[in-house]
């Protein structure tokens, strides 16, 4: 992947050429985040195991809710972790104690979503269990 220019304002053509670049631009940034982020590619393990059990298991609709809930909640705060990390690198690129604070903060982020999606999956996967 080739890096772009700045995005530098209004792009032209018409509405529906401007939300396919967007929809494009996302997608990139997607695949920015699997191929940059070790931890995105364990997310996405996770999240292809819990949609293989949820599945094979029959889960009922309600759990399935809660579940692409917990899985949103991490991708999102993975995604947005990486973003202000590129920033904060881009602000700050010598060591600073605000920049390593800003990037310990936003990996907590998703340290927390990734517990509490640990949580919804063992309530949500246990009953299926034969303990």
């Amino acid at each position: 992947m080739t890096p772009r220019e700045p995005f530098a304002g209004r792009r032209s053509g018409s509405w529906l050429a401007q939300r396919c670049a967007a929809f494009a631009d996302a997608g990139r940034g997607v695949v920015i985040l699997l191929n940059t982020q070790a931890h995105a590619r364990i997310h996405l393990a996770a999240t292809l195991g819990v949609l293989v059990f949820g599945v094979g298991l029959d889960v009922s609709r309600a759990e399935w809710l809660a579940l692409v809930l917990a899985m949103a909640l991490v991708w999102v705060s993975e995604a947005i972790n990486t973003a202000i990390e590129a920033v904060v690198d881009l602000a700050s690129p010598a060591l600073h104690p605000l920049a390593g604070k800003a990037k310990d903060v936003a990996a907590g982020a998703v340290l927390l979503a990734s517990l509490a999606a640990l949580v919804i999956g063992v309530l949500v996967f246990a009953k299926y269990l034969p303990l």
